[in-house]
């Protein structure tokens, strides 16, 4: 079977190389050069299946509310004129209950982890290096109200059997021993052991290279403006150019820009791009940085230790399609790399990066078949596309080769809004 995967990020890459494993002719059209080049290109770097949870939970309005007055704010909401931004909000608020918490957050972490276990198998077949380490993440908690709150989410992860600890002050230094020089900075941390960190843009190019030596082909420089239906099937991609491109079966993984390919077929995916921001920059001294990541909870930002660079990530701003580089939103990162590891890296030689995340309002991607016989989502991961990636490709190959799945899936298609509905 002919497989089109529309988009050459983390996991349109992954989708790629999981199908043409299972025997299927690829080709993936991409309108950046290269492979991995927009919300794949500087991402925080982590690979958490422990910190995968829905954004949408109990008590996040009111938590909402006080972010957007902080000065140097984890949430950032610009005054739009957009529906679907507001649609997109009102879906989200209806999912801050006990029970969508529980069902969401129970969904991610069963991706999550089948993804982590996906990767280690890939890396163990392939031998691809990408920076990676495997020495957990710590949320480091600087309030005892956050420590208060730990066991709301490690009910869940109890439930699933994901490792934790809960760390005292000693405990977080253990763990990472940089934050000794900032000891009076946080009362504890929830630390999740089975966590890893990489780079995803590495990861990526690395892969799109071991997919052209299995057949892939790759179409660079190749914008998608439309999808041809008929008779509930997709017939074609059109290009930029007025090419039509035809083939079997079509995987759309383009990220915030899918729901606008697939509306005109009467498809609704409730995804709307959240802006986030990073800083890339030298280690100046190893002994002063961090060893993995490191979840700054007062800010909601991930420090990572990438190689010899640090990756600090963080921030959510709703402004629908804009990818303007904001200074408060440098400071906020700075500010935060320089409460936990001041002398860790030069923040003077910092690479400003920013990115839209594909967000859906119950936290959860949206993988699986869709109303038309042959047109798959694999899109809709939030900040979790690098963590998902090779679980959700890989699952994404079973559906379109009609294999039964290895983790439950009948929940994470499209199909789900309308059950929900």
């Amino acid at each position: 079977m002919h497989v089109l995967v529309l988009g050459g990020g983390v996991v349109g890459v992954t989708s790629a190389w999981y199908l043409a494993k299972a025997g299927h002719r690829v080709t993936v059209l991409d309108r950046q050069p290269g492979a991995g080049l927009e919300t794949s290109f500087a991402n925080a770097g982590q690979v958490s299946p422990g910190y995968s949870a829905p954004w949408a939970a109990p008590g996040i309005p009111v938590k909402a509310l006080k972010w957007l007055m902080m000065r140097h704010r984890p949430l950032v909401l610009w005054p739009s004129l957009e529906p679907r931004l507001y649609g997109w909000l009102a879906r989200m608020l209806a999912n801050c209950t006990e029970e969508a918490y529980t069902r969401n957050k129970g969904r991610m972490v069963r991706l999550a982890e089948y993804s982590r276990d996906a990767l280690r198998d890939l890396r163990a077949e392939t031998g691809i290096a990408y920076d990676h380490r495997e020495q957990g993440t710590l949320q480091l908690f600087r309030t005892q109200k956050q420590l208060d709150h730990v066991p709301d989410d490690t009910r869940v992860l109890d439930a699933y059997g994901v490792p934790y600890a809960v760390l005292d002050p000693a405990g977080c230094i253990a763990a990472e021993p940089a934050l000794a020089r900032v000891s009076g900075t946080f009362v504890g941390g929830l630390r999740l052991p089975g966590d890893e960190t990489g780079d995803a843009h590495l990861f990526t190019q690395r892969l799109a290279a071991l997919c052209e030596a299995q057949g892939v082909t790759f179409r660079y420089g190749t914008a998608i403006t439309g999808l041809r239906s008929e008779g509930g099937a997709v017939m074609g991609v059109v290009t930029g150019t007025g090419e039509v491109l035809s083939a079997d079966a079509y995987v759309a993984a383009m990220g915030s820009y899918t729901p606008a390919l697939v509306r005109p077929l009467g498809i609704d995916l409730p995804v709307y791009p959240v802006k986030g921001y990073s800083l890339t920059l030298p280690v100046t001294d190893p002994e002063a940085a961090p060893v993995s990541t490191v979840m700054d909870e007062t800010y909601k930002v991930a420090i990572t230790r990438l190689g010899d660079r640090i990756r600090v990530g963080g921030t959510a701003e709703l402004a629908g399609f804009s990818q303007i580089l904001r200074s408060p939103r440098r400071e906020t990162l700075a500010r935060s790399l320089g409460d936990l590891f001041p002398a860790g890296g030069d923040v003077a030689q910092a690479r400003f990066w920013t990115g839209l995340r594909p967000m859906t309002p119950d936290g959860t991607p949206i993988v699986g078949a869709t109303r038309l016989a042959n047109l798959y989502t694999n899109t809709g991961h939030g900040t979790l596309g690098w963590t998902m990636a090779c679980g959700s490709g890989r699952l994404l190959a079973d559906l379109v080769s009609s294999r039964t799945p290895e983790i439950a899936a009948d929940d994470l298609a499209v199909g789900r809004y309308r059950r929900a509905a």
